[in-house]
């Protein structure tokens, strides 16, 4: 069985308070800290490409008891963000990086916050599909690349990081099937809409989303999966914002610890937000995690992973 093994990350240690910024932005602390939540964001550095943020999170997954790079098979980097112009691939670039075995199979995937739901069962899928026995998923998307500093709307709410999440044989965690949701007519809503421009974002669009397709589909997934709220144990939603994460959570009747806001001091790290709550959760890992990520495409997904242990 193929599962989450380890989870690595790697955050810039350079931050821009978004608290000093509150005058120039036109928002007061009361917005900053309650309603957006992040009080600062992690930023790369100039000239850091997203595969070197890949670099950094391998680094800190070199060290994790039974990782041997020679023997990993398979690299998956999820990004919207890529190397140059995405030529070539940029889990290509990574494998070239760090020299890995030329036998690995290497691909992209392109999607934003749900990208990590979508990544892991991709990866596991095609793993198990194909006897590979040891992959890696990156991601790695620094929206810093997009963002127009004048815009208030962005520039305040994303954040740079990277995690690789092992992937292998003897996990602490194995994998649901998941649950899909797409919505390409309101892609609109965050996109870049001119190659070479900057992002924009529909700030209103993208909240009535998250509070209306977003909880049916986790009461449709515990439904189809037999579950409830009291057999889960924590509930990691993407952290879009402390307003969505809040608002999302007392939709679905939970407690905030049982699906906290943790992305305070770092932003919105697109589909590196649900890797990075997980990773310190293994060690002493919950018994059942429901993972949600929802945002750019519009897209949605939704799955359950259970302890082995």
């Amino acid at each position: 069985m193929i599962g989450i093994r380890a989870i690595a990350s790697y955050v810039p240690p350079h931050r821009v308070s978004n608290l000093d910024r509150r005058d120039a932005a036109g928002k007061d602390e009361a917005f900053i800290r309650d309603k957006i939540g992040f009080e600062s964001l992690s930023r790369r550095d100039p000239g850091m490409e997203t595969s070197d943020l890949c670099v950094q999170a391998f680094r800190a997954l070199e060290s994790r008891p039974g990782f041997d790079p020679s023997a990993v098979d398979c690299v998956v980097v999820c990004t919207q963000n890529p190397d140059a112009h995405g030529l070539p691939h940029t889990s290509a670039v990574v494998h070239g990086k760090l020299g890995l075995p030329l036998n690995a199979a290497s691909f992209d995937i392109s999607l934003g916050c749900s990208g990590y739901v979508y990544g892991l069962s991709v990866a596991t899928a095609f793993m198990q599909a194909n006897g590979l026995r040891s992959g890696l998923l990156f991601t790695a998307d620094p929206y810093s690349k997009i963002l127009d500093p004048q815009d208030w709307d962005t520039e305040l709410l994303f954040g740079d990081a990277a995690t690789v999440t092992w992937l292998a044989g003897d996990p602490v965690y194995r994998c649901r099937p998941a649950i899909f949701g797409s919505d390409g007519s309101m892609g609109h809503s965050i996109t870049v809409p001119v190659p070479g421009k900057p992002l924009t974002m529909l700030g209103s669009n993208v909240f009535k989303f998250s509070m209306t397709v977003v909880p049916e589909q986790v009461q449709a997934y515990l439904a189809r999966e037999g579950l409830s709220f009291d057999d889960i144990d924590l509930v990691l939603l993407h952290q879009g914002s402390r307003f969505i994460v809040d608002n999302l959570g007392r939709k679905l009747g939970l407690r905030p610890e049982k699906a906290p806001f943790e992305a305070g001091l770092l932003g919105n790290t697109v589909s590196s937000t649900l890797p990075l709550m997980l990773e310190p959760r293994l060690a002493a890992p919950p018994a059942r995690i429901l993972l949600c990520g929802f945002g750019v495409g519009l897209s949605w997904a939704t799955m359950a992973i259970e302890c082995v242990s």
